[in-house]
């Protein structure tokens, strides 16, 4: 089904699948979407994330020494599609185990499992042909990212391909908390909007409700990454659903704390 946001501004929540266990990846998911999430990207661990801070960094990590691979979470979004069929759900990957699974097995076994989209950090816009190809084939949006850097002739391409929503990147650099946003994000959000009418949402350095209130001025929604991860990381396993619950509610509470 096509990605929506039924927020203003929407939250696309990232998960690292398998941290600390995949039965704890289900459960933080579905806490977040009846607590107001839009969109579930689910992460798969991968051995070298350049584009992620320490946070994301770690949870990879130990998903990875649990045993968490690709066809893992696939098979977690296939429980979330079927507990919680109208949420949005986003596989999110580097390129390199997609291509090992096999871009066709891959794209045939999302699709299968339930997903709306694919977002692979690695894969340029430029060399997109086949996977393009593949994510048309069997209806999945394919969604890149857009950085602040990004020429003009770049961001069209970009802005012409993605499906459900454009991501942009608030910031050059990898994920983590900040403390304020930059006026790039904005501006990049703007540039976007010349070539798209798809929604726009925001990431990298969202970790409090000020930050979603800001995005909410100039973007359809926020992503909230390392600042989840975080959180679950500092969370007994059996108490991590009801502490991302709370601090996704809080989100959209302009004078809320951060999660600490």
């Amino acid at each position: 089904m096509p990605i929506r946001f039924d927020h203003k501004p929407g939250l696309v929540v990232y998960l690292t699948a398998g941290d600390p266990s995949l039965d704890a990846t289900r459960e933080i998911a579905l806490a977040a979407i009846d607590a107001g999430a839009d969109v579930i990207e689910l992460g798969v661990p991968f051995s070298d994330p350049l584009a992620d801070g320490p946070i994301i960094q770690r949870a990879s990590e130990r998903a990875l020494a649990r045993g968490t691979r690709l066809k893992d979470v696939l098979g977690l979004a296939r429980e979330l599609r079927a507990a919680r069929p109208q949420a949005g759900l986003v596989i999110f990957s580097y390129l390199n185990p997609i291509l090992r699974h096999g871009l066709a097995k891959f794209a045939d076994e999302a699709a299968a499992a339930g997903a709306d989209g694919v977002l692979a950090t690695d894969m340029i816009v430029e060399e997109a042909g086949e996977y393009l190809a593949e994510m048309a084939r069997v209806h999945l949006a394919p969604i890149f990212l857009a950085a602040p850097t990004s020429p003009d002739e770049r961001l069209k391409a970009i802005a012409t391909h993605s499906k459900g929503f454009v991501y942009a990147i608030s910031r050059v650099g990898i994920t983590g908390k900040q403390q304020s946003l930059t006026a790039d994000a904005s501006a990049l959000v703007e540039r976007i909007r010349r070539w798209s009418q798809l929604p726009v949402a925001v990431g990298f350095g969202i970790s409090n409700a000020g930050h979603v209130a800001q995005v909410a001025e100039f973007a359809d929604a926020a992503v909230i990454g390392s600042a989840i991860v975080e959180l679950v990381e500092r969370s007994q396993p059996d108490e991590a659903p009801g502490a991302v619950a709370r601090f996704i509610k809080g989100l959209r509470l302009h004078d809320a704390a951060p999660a600490r």
